[in-house]
Order: structure tokens, then C-alpha cells, then sequence
């Protein structure tokens, strides 16, 4: 297992469209697989899309017990979701803070799905069909966001509600946005 360099914003791989996993069950992806869980570990991080580390596939990890970064978050169940397809499950729309390890410390208040559906197989092929709400929907949508080529910056409506971690949650741990 090897700790991936995260791409930052402003690099042109993070605006790519990823193209979808067509080989499943293989040394390589479980390698990929496995780097990416090593590498997101290492930083704390509540996901972590294949683009970020430069790799231009339909792939995301994502889940935590818990996490430094959105302490008050509930747990979401690790998870390795490729060739990802979402589906709202409503209209409803919450505005919620995030942050992103290709935005180093930075946070703003994004407008997300509060309910979807999401489906795709794991790294052996094999299907994932979930209906979540609340953080775990937020997370979902971050990643596979990265998918499309979106850092979450490009959703804000409000920039007031954009700025420097350590300015706008001083009592957040000044490392949670590195």
C-alpha cells in the first residue's frame, strides 16, 4: 500500500471526466483500492475519488467511524463504489458545509440532495444498491461529483459562506482541511 499525492484545485486532471471501470477483481484495482483507503486514512479523509490521486476511473471510496474533520457527522459504512449512478429520492435540498482534500483549507456551504438513491458494484463486480439521506447522501454526492469533473467550490450559491477553516470553525482542529 502506497499514500497517493492528493491533486489540488488547479490542476486540470480534477476537471476531467472519469472513465468508467471496465476490468473488475483484478491485483490492479484491488492495489488502487487499497492505496486509496491508505492514502485517505492518512489524512483523515471522509472520501476519496480516483481523479484526486490523478487516476481518471469511476471510482470512490468513502466512510469513517469517526472523523476529525466533520466531527459531528454520523458514521457511514466504508465503501467502494464504482461506475457510480445517483438518483434523488426528493427535491429536498439542504445547505451544509464541506471541505475537500484537493481544497485544502477551505469550507463552504453546499446545497446537496438530502435523500438519494445509489448504486454500482464494489471492486470484485459485485452490485451496491443503497438508499441514504442526512451526511452519508452529502458524501456521495461530494465524491462522485469528482467523477464529473465538479470541486464542490463550483456549487456554492453564497460566497459569504466560503472561507478559510480556521477563521470560519476556530475550534476545529487546524489540520482538519490539510
Amino acid at each position: 500500500m502506497t499514500i497517493r499525492e492528493i491533486l489540488k484545485m488547479g490542476d486540470p486532471r480534477l476537471l476531467r471526466v472519469a472513465e468508467p471501470v471496465k476490468a473488475f477483481d483484478t491485483p490492479e484495482l484491488h492495489a488502487l483500492v487499497a492505496d486509496m483507503f491508505e492514502t485517505m486514512h492518512a489524512v483523515d479523509g471522509a472520501g476519496l475519488a480516483a481523479p484526486q490521486i490523478g487516476v481518471n476511473l469511476q471510482l470512490v471510496i468513502f466512510g469513517f467511524g469517526q472523523n476529525q474533520r466533520y466531527p459531528d457527522a454520523p458514521s457511514v459504512p466504508e465503501t467502494v463504489l464504482i461506475n457510480p449512478v445517483l438518483k434523488p429520492l426528493s427535491d429536498e435540498m439542504e445547505e451544509g458545509f464541506e471541505g475537500c482534500l484537493s481544497v485544502p483549507g477551505l469550507r463552504g456551504s453546499v446545497p446537496r440532495y438530502t435523500r438519494l438513491h445509489y448504486e454500482g458494484v464494489d471492486q470484485y463486480g459485485k452490485r451496491i444498491s443503497r438508499d441514504v439521506d442526512g451526511f452519508h447522501a452529502r458524501v456521495v454526492q461530494h465524491e462522485v461529483d469528482h467523477l464529473l469533473g465538479i470541486l464542490y467550490p463550483m456549487r456554492i450559491k453564497d460566497f459569504s459562506r466560503f472561507g478559510y477553516t480556521e477563521v470560519m470553525f476556530p475550534g476545529l482542529d487546524p489540520k482538519a482541511d490539510d
